[in-house]
């Protein structure tokens, strides 16, 4: 039976959780702790070394550090779906300051133009850090309650002071452009830190719509050819320890001891959709995959 080998590109701004989500799914499936639509498949010649690496400090409940995350890594899983299906996904682990790149400086490098034009996209989004636009009227309104001293300078505005879904709207647009234009995409939104949020009381859709409202409002309306699921994502489960590489003063977390005396760590992982509560990052990887 022929290999499949399709091709999913995880995007993200920086902070949006990309490698600790790379590092949950390599542990759910080579712990096959759980069970998952798609199981770990077999030993290969595949270098699994930068999996390792960043699944070592997932299972010790310790945030991922800059020296993982800087460059982009190629990554690939030999995987096997519920029919027995041998699959090698790929998906590259690129720093959320490439995708800003493309947002401040118009600028896209040869290898990550080539990965972004190839396949589906999963685009992760951390709930807790959206930086929301800053109305005139309340600005307007708070000025009104400040007492007048000095005149300052208004601060000059750069693109990275742009609201989050302002960067993240026209990052999927430059998807749907040329050079990394391939036609119509399946689109899983990842609404991350979701134990950090979900006290809101929302669905992960309705977040989408409430705190993302242009974001929302651009996939609906079809103008671009995305077919969109959201999701809320847990991938740590809590909060992690502080990396102490070269930051001595790194922060220890009392969750963090909580979830490392876990009896089965996957359970650090939930997925919340429409449907039932689960652990199970392979679903929406399972789902990308269909029109491969």
């Amino acid at each position: 039976m022929a290999m499949i080998e399709p091709n999913v590109s995880i995007v993200g701004l920086p902070g949006s959780g990309k490698t600790t989500f790379l590092a949950a799914l390599w542990h759910l499936v080579q712990s096959g702790e759980i069970p998952t639509r798609l199981r770990y498949g077999s030993m290969s010649n595949e270098d699994y070394a930068y999996l390792n690496q960043i699944v070592k400090l997932w299972r010790r409940a310790t945030e991922q550090g800059r020296t993982q995350i800087a460059g982009m890594k190629s990554i690939a899983m030999h995987l096997v779906d519920a029919e027995g299906r041998a699959i090698r996904v790929s998906f590259p682990d690129v720093p959320g300051e490439n995708y800003r790149a493309m947002w401040e400086d118009r600028k896209v490098d040869e290898g990550l133009a080539e990965n972004l034009g190839t396949g589906n996209i999963m685009l992760l989004v951390n709930g807790d850090r959206i930086k929301a636009p800053a109305w005139i009227t309340e600005r307007l309104h708070l000025a009104g309650k400040v007492e007048k001293g000095p005149a300052e300078e208004p601060a000059r505005w750069e693109p990275r002071h742009a609201p989050t879904q302002v960067q993240l709207v026209d990052l999927l647009q430059h998807l749907m452009r040329a050079p990394l234009h391939r036609g119509a995409r399946l689109l899983a939104v990842m609404i991350g830190a979701w134990d950090q949020v979900e006290g809101e009381g929302l669905s992960p859709v309705d977040f989408q719509a409430a705190k993302l409202p242009f974001l929302d409002q651009y996939l609906k309306s079809g103008r671009d050819e995305w077919t969109f699921r959201t999701y809320g994502l847990s991938a740590q489960g809590g909060e992690f320890d502080e990396n102490d590489e070269n930051n001595a003063s790194a922060k220890v977390r009392t969750d963090a001891n909580r979830l490392r005396e876990l009896d089965v760590l996957s359970t650090r992982i939930r997925l919340v959709s429409d449907g039932p509560e689960s652990h199970d990052l392979t679903e929406p990887l399972e789902w990308l995959m269909g029109d491969q």
